[in-house]
């Protein structure tokens, strides 16, 4: 994807007017859409999409999830191995769905195999039509591709809104079970870093609450991000927690507990030199880190609860730890 760096006669002009009118392929909302996902940032900083640009200005485009016209015109050969996706729950209006380690939620231009997005529009064609972006039918919340577990997948847009709602209002419950290194002391405890994109682009950062006596939260392109745990089991070099997070930031286990000083085990995006040697000789092939309990209200308004076990492969890696 094109990045830009703003010349004289550009400056002046808005964000997102001087996007649409350089990316053909896309459609203003859309554009607006990937600045207020943080996915197209300006001197590395993340920006509104009304910031006029000035003269020097380096436009990134980080990612984008949107398919093109252009794209939507070639044949993209994609691998046509589909893991095991168990359904959990199948309603007239949601799906609950495992969904396994490896398999990524949605395209984007970087993925070349099937997604979760394949699968759901292949078994449940109507599907296609629910939400608010083609690549992403039905869905509301996501999971890391390296990460299994519970899924919610609305049927129908009333649901998906109100599914959408719900995770919005935070009325939804997620709880997940993740195996960290190092021995956590405290029995429980509560993380509340800030979360932002870094200067990367493709990994997140947790920032302290205030830097210089100012407020992070005030910043454009930080969120809060709350993620509670308790713990499970205790080891010698490691420690089983059971994680809920108030809010969905991405990445935002990963990210907290390496900023806790106890990355998750097997994450080979946040961790430290130590813990990617680990990573080397555990080889266990995905992160630990599994969403195994998941509760919303259904139309009626009736709460539903849903809890998977640990997949085997997790379970045998427990048993042969210290």
């Amino acid at each position: 994807m094109k990045n830009f760096k703003i010349k004289k006669d550009q400056a002046g002009a808005r964000l997102d007017r001087f996007l649409a009118e350089n990316l053909p392929d896309f459609t203003r909302s859309q554009i607006q859409k990937l600045i207020k996902k943080s996915s197209i940032i300006v001197n590395e900083e993340e920006i509104s999409s009304h910031y006029n640009l000035k003269e020097g200005d380096k436009v990134k485009i980080i990612e984008t999830d949107f398919s093109t016209a252009a794209e939507l015109s070639i044949e993209k050969p994609l691998k046509a191995v589909m893991p095991d996706i168990k359904i959990i729950a199948d309603a007239d209006d949601y799906l609950v769905i495992n969904k396994p380690a490896g398999l990524t939620m949605h395209g984007s231009e970087s993925v070349k195999e099937k997604t979760l997005a394949d699968w759901l529009i292949e078994k449940y064609p109507e599907i296609k039509r629910v939400g608010e972006e083609k690549n992403r039918p039905g869905i509301v919340h996501r999971l890391d591709k390296e990460a299994s577990g519970l899924v919610a997948v609305a049927r129908d847009q009333k649901f998906f809104l109100n599914l959408k709602d719900q995770f919005k209002k935070r009325k939804t419950e997620k709880e997940y079970t993740v195996l960290v290194y190092g021995r956590v002391d405290k029995e429980g405890d509560k993380i509340s870093f800030p979360i932002k994109r870094a200067q990367d682009g493709y990994k997140m950062a947790a920032m302290p609450k205030t830097d210089r006596g100012k407020d992070n939260l005030n910043r454009l392109g930080v969120r809060e991000a709350i993620t509670e745990f308790k713990i499970a089991k205790r080891f010698i070099n490691f420690t089983l927690l059971k994680v809920k997070i108030k809010t969905g930031r991405t990445h935002q286990i990963r990210v907290h507990m390496f900023a806790y000083g106890h990355p998750v085990v097997g994450d080979e995006l946040y961790n430290t030199k130590k813990t990617r040697e680990q990573n080397k000789k555990l080889n266990l092939g995905r992160i630990f880190l599994v969403a195994d309990r998941l509760s919303f209200y259904d139309k009626d308004g009736e709460k539903q609860t849903f809890k998977i076990n640990l997949p085997k492969e997790l379970k045998e890696f427990l048993e042969n730890i210290k």
